[in-house]
């Protein structure tokens, strides 16, 4: 009898175990509260450094000269400082040469991941400015999707990173993201990416950005921004099927749209985790599809928030990418 008793008590504990491990709700991933995103956001990216774009011959009284070049400073190098003092754009360049006069300069850049020291001796061209002989990107500006609020005011957008020609992750040293009002849209076209046209609501800061990833841009919301006035759900698990973008084409009101998830990849490593398709009569009408600006819009599906919109088919702009909301909330601040 005993030895029935201790078989019975085993097969309960395995049976325990087993729902333990795979009972419904007891395993499945946390849902996590947020509020639902889906509004316009005019990006202002400051960088670390300053990439060179161009460079150029300084006209002088004297001459030609081309100090960047017989410097072998290159298009694309980032120039991270001047004499030990930090580069974040060419107004921060124009002042320490002010002080350096026609004296070399050390310039700290990196290239292919690989920090490198030139010496340059700058050139006063004939307005009389100390110049090196290149031209750097300023801070970034563009429109982009803010895809949630937590409930302690971060926020993730875009749901991929904001990169260089060469598609390098741009490190950012902070940036701001205000309301953006949509005052028209460019149709996608076969082979040809559509996207919103928008001005920045400056007086609406909606936060500040704080990091530039592979899964999207995060930031703190502004103190004055009432993000907690947008509709509070949940995250939940995406499945093929109907289901919902919320995304903003006129005005600052995001409106929800009608799509279908095709097809779901949880591991695939550019984050390009769903295939979406639009299926709204009256977004396929007014922009043919996915539009640039679009990405961040988030993906609802059973009124839970399962991804955001990331990227659109050149050859059909009905048709798109998006990440799982997991994988950013993963990487978030």
């Amino acid at each position: 009898m005993k030895k029935k008793i201790n078989v019975l008590f085993a097969f309960i504990l395995t049976l325990t175990l087993i729902l333990f491990i795979n009972g419904n709700g007891i395993t499945a991933k946390a849902e996590t509260e947020l509020y639902l995103g889906g509004i316009s956001a005019g990006l202002t990216i400051k960088t670390e450094g300053a990439t060179v774009i161009g460079l150029s011959d300084i006209v002088t009284k004297d001459g030609v000269f081309s100090p960047a070049k017989n410097a072998d400073i290159k298009v694309g190098d980032i120039v991270i400082s001047i004499n030990g003092k930090k580069v974040n754009g060419a107004k921060s360049i124009t002042a320490i040469l002010s002080k350096c006069g026609e004296k070399p300069v050390e310039i700290v850049l990196e290239r292919d991941g690989k920090k490198l020291v030139k010496y340059v001796l700058p050139k006063k061209d004939q307005n009389g400015t100390y110049k090196l002989g290149f031209f750097l990107r300023d801070d970034l500006n563009g429109i982009g999707t803010i895809t949630y609020f937590t409930k302690n005011g971060e926020f993730g957008a875009l749901g991929h990173p904001i990169s260089d020609d060469d598609g390098k992750i741009i490190p950012l040293s902070g940036g701001t993201s205000y309301l953006c009002s949509v005052i028209g849209v460019v149709k996608g076209q076969r082979g040809k990416a559509g996207e919103i046209k928008g001005i920045f609501v400056e007086d609406t800061k909606i936060g500040t950005l704080k990091k530039n990833s592979n899964t999207g841009v995060y930031g703190i919301a502004d103190g004055n921004y009432k993000y907690n006035k947008l509709p509070l759900t949940t995250t939940g698990e995406a499945v093929m099927g109907k289901a919902t973008i919320t995304t903003c084409i006129d005005g600052v009101t995001p409106k929800e749209f009608q799509i279908s998830i095709v097809k779901i990849d949880k591991n695939n490593k550019e984050n390009k985790n769903l295939v979406i398709k639009i299926l709204d009569k009256e977004l396929l009408a007014e922009t043919n599809g996915i539009l640039q600006g679009m990405s961040g819009s988030p993906i609802v599906q059973g009124g839970k928030i399962v991804g955001a919109v990331t990227h659109v088919f050149i050859n059909d702009p009905s048709r798109g990418f998006g990440i799982l909301i997991d994988k950013m909330l993963e990487n978030g601040i």
